[in-house]
C-alpha cells in the first residue's frame, strides 16, 4: 500500500460538544474538547455508558452535537454536512469503523464489491485503478484474496471486521475513527488487528481516534488518552502520563481493573 502521508495537516477538533437525546435527561456527553492531528492516536476509555461512542459518532459527522462544534480543518462539520460536495469531502477525509459489521455490508455484495464502493463513489476511480487500490489494501491487511470474494455471512466476525477496516483506509482518510472495533474478537485476532492499525497509522501519519472499554488495547494502540466519565472527560494526557500518574479515582479504578500486561504483548 502506498506510504504517503497526508498532504494537508488535518485538525478534526470537539469544541465544547454537547448531546443530549431527550430534553431534561442527564447529557450522553458534556462539554468535551479534543484535537486530532497528523500523527496523533488518541484513545479515548471508559466504561459503557459512558459516553465515548456518542463523541466518536459526532466526530465521524454521524451524530450532530445538541450544542458546540465538530470542526475539520476550521470547518464545522455540520456546513459540511448540508452539501453534497462537502459530505463527500468529510467521508474523504475521516471514516468511521463501528463494532458491529454484521448490518455494516450488503448481504448481497461480495465483500470486494463492498471495499471497491467508495473508490467509486467517493474518488471517482475507474474500476481497474479501484481493483488495484483494493488490492493493495487487502494486502497490507494480510486478507486472503479469496475471501474477498464471498459474501458477508460466508466469513467470520473476525474477517469482517477486517474488511470493514480495509473499506475505511481504502480512501486514505486523514483520520480514522475505530469505536470498539477489537473488544468481540478473540484475543490473537484482537493483537493482529491492532498491530495493522499502529503500523498504518505510523506509515502514513493518518490521525486516529480508538474508542474502548478495554485499557490495555488503547494503551498499545494509543499516543494520548482521554478519559470519559459520564459523558465528561476526566482526564486527558499521554499514555504515559495517563498510565503512570493517573490523577483521578476513576482512572485509578479503570487501571486496577486491567492490572495485567494485556496486549502490549503484540508490539
Amino acid at each position: 500500500m502506498s506510504e504517503d502521508r497526508p498532504a494537508t495537516l488535518t485538525q478534526l477538533a470537539a469544541d465544547q460538544v454537547v448531546k443530549t437525546y431527550r430534553r431534561g435527561a442527564a447529557p450522553a456527553v458534556a462539554g468535551i474538547d479534543l484535537e486530532i492531528g497528523p500523527d496523533t492516536a488518541l484513545g479515548i476509555v471508559g466504561e459503557s455508558g459512558s459516553g465515548k461512542s456518542t463523541l466518536a459518532r459526532m466526530l465521524a459527522g454521524l451524530e450532530t452535537p445538541t450544542s458546540g462544534r465538530v470542526l475539520l480543518d476550521g470547518e464545522p462539520v455540520v456546513n459540511l454536512l448540508r452539501s453534497r460536495t462537502g459530505r463527500s469531502d468529510l467521508r474523504r477525509a475521516v471514516q468511521y469503523v463501528a463494532q458491529d459489521t454484521s448490518s455494516s455490508f450488503d448481504p448481497r455484495r461480495t465483500l470486494r464489491d463492498s471495499v471497491r464502493l467508495p473508490l467509486l463513489r467517493l474518488l471517482r476511480l475507474d474500476r481497474a485503478a479501484a481493483d488495484a487500490r483494493v488490492d493493495e489494501v487487502l494486502t497490507s491487511l494480510e486478507i486472503a484474496p479469496a475471501l474477498a470474494d464471498r459474501l458477508p455471512r460466508n466469513v467470520s466476525g473476525g474477517q469482517r471486521q477486517r474488511f470493514a477496516i480495509a473499506r475505511a483506509l481504502v480512501v486514505s482518510p486523514r483520520v480514522l475513527i475505530c469505536d470498539e472495533v477489537v473488544s468481540a474478537l478473540d484475543v490473537s485476532v484482537q493483537g493482529a488487528v491492532l498491530n495493522h492499525l499502529r503500523r498504518h497509522t505510523v506509515a502514513t501519519g493518518c490521525g486516529l481516534v480508538f474508542v474502548s472499554h478495554g485499557l490495555p488495547a488503547t494503551a498499545f494502540i494509543s499516543s494520548h488518552l482521554l478519559v470519559v466519565q459520564g459523558g465528561r472527560a476526566v482526564e486527558h494526557g499521554t499514555v504515559e502520563e495517563v498510565v503512570g500518574s493517573p490523577r483521578h479515582d476513576y482512572t485509578r479504578t479503570l487501571l486496577a481493573a486491567h492490572s495485567g500486561p494485556g496486549l502490549r504483548a503484540a508490539s
